[in-house]
């Protein structure tokens, strides 16, 4: 292969990848590979080349988002005070939900198998952010993991056309898991700055 023709295939698949990114975030990881090839202007043999699977595809265009993840999470775990911790996580969520609903639907839905690992790690993060603010009394008495999952999970399945309905959701739902007495919302949603 020439030094052009890698140069190319480089190419190819870097902008593939970018238009299966935002393909997903927008449309879904359901999109069928022939219309992510449509979308970046290139034959869908070029993306079974590169991509011979969908899953492989998959990986590659949410690797980014899933490492922000991580980031996010933890940046939650290193914030001092549980409830902003928590209620951080949950809000940076929210926001992923706005700006890229594909993707979180990615990590809950039938292709999480890619990120399993991934997922596991956050899933035990999540775990310990919930026992840290049930330990500090910053969560209603008998809010469990399962019931944030069940708050993530009601944000994921909100449109992103509709942000203020999302940011509604989320105030309510950080308002019904919130102790009594605890302050402390997120002025800027998102683990990065609390306060």
């Amino acid at each position: 292969m020439t030094r052009k023709a890698r140069a190319d295939a480089v190419g190819n698949r870097e902008h593939l990848v970018a238009t299966a990114r935002a393909a997903f975030a927008a449309d879904g990881v359901d999109l069928p590979m022939r219309e992510v090839a449509r979308r970046a202007g290139l034959a869908v043999a070029t993306l079974y080349r590169h991509f011979p699977a969908r899953t492989d595809l998959i990986g590659a265009a949410l690797a980014e988002h899933v490492a922000a993840c991580r980031a996010g999470m933890r940046t939650a775990e290193s914030e001092p005070d549980a409830w902003l911790a928590l209620s951080g996580a949950i809000s940076w969520f929210a926001e992923h939900q706005i700006r890229a609903p594909g993707l979180n639907a990615a990590l809950f839905g039938p292709h999480a198998t890619v990120f399993r690992e991934d997922r596991q790690a956050q899933s035990a993060a999540l775990e310990r952010l919930v026992t840290r603010a049930q330990r500090d009394n910053a969560l209603r008495p008998g809010v469990s993991v399962a019931d944030v999952r069940a708050a993530l999970m009601a944000i994921s399945s909100l449109r992103p056309a509709r942000p203020e309905a999302i940011h509604r959701v989320l105030d309510l739902l950080l308002a019904g898991l919130r102790s009594p007495g605890v302050g402390g919302m997120p002025r800027t949603p998102g683990p990065a700055r609390y306060n």
